[in-house]
């Protein structure tokens, strides 16, 4: 189990190698990847900046992750989740999750992601032409984490 909160850009593909070396005992790797978007609620957004409060943001990003192994058989799993001013097109969430099969790897990733949009404590301010504002928390993200 791998959590970190960082500020760095990450290479996806390093990540998942380092997750899987030397391991046999893994049949499948399910990753999630997040980007900052151009185009928020309709309108352009050339930046989002994501704030959060360092210990409790780990804090919580362990907790769901020890829940998802909990649930799961996992072998491994990884959070990376960026803060500070990201432009569009910039890498802002890694998840993976490995498992010996497909299923497990597949939920937990999602049940992961789920969580993160609608439990983890970051905020999150979109900035474009015409100024920026704080993005609020959404129904359909709270409805699907109510399905687990």
């Amino acid at each position: 189990m791998v959590v970190r909160v960082q500020e760095a850009d990450f290479d996806i593909g390093a990540e998942i190698a380092a997750l899987s070396a030397g391991r046999t005992d893994i049949g499948a790797i399910v990753t999630f990847s997040g980007l900052v978007r151009d185009m928020a609620a309709g309108k352009p957004i050339t930046m989002m900046a994501l704030e959060h409060y360092p210990g409790m943001t780990e804090k919580a990003l362990e907790k769901i992750e020890i829940q998802a192994n909990a649930r799961w058989q996992l072998q491994a799993s990884l959070i990376i989740h960026r803060y500070g001013p990201l432009k569009a097109g910039a890498n802002i969430v890694l998840v993976a999750t490995a498992s010996p099969h497909r299923q497990a790897a597949f939920e937990s990733a999602e049940f992961i992601m789920d969580y993160l949009k609608s439990r983890a404590p970051f905020w999150k301010k979109e900035s474009g032409a015409t100024g920026g504002n704080w993005v609020d928390a959404r129904d359909a993200d709270e409805d699907a984490l109510n399905k687990w």
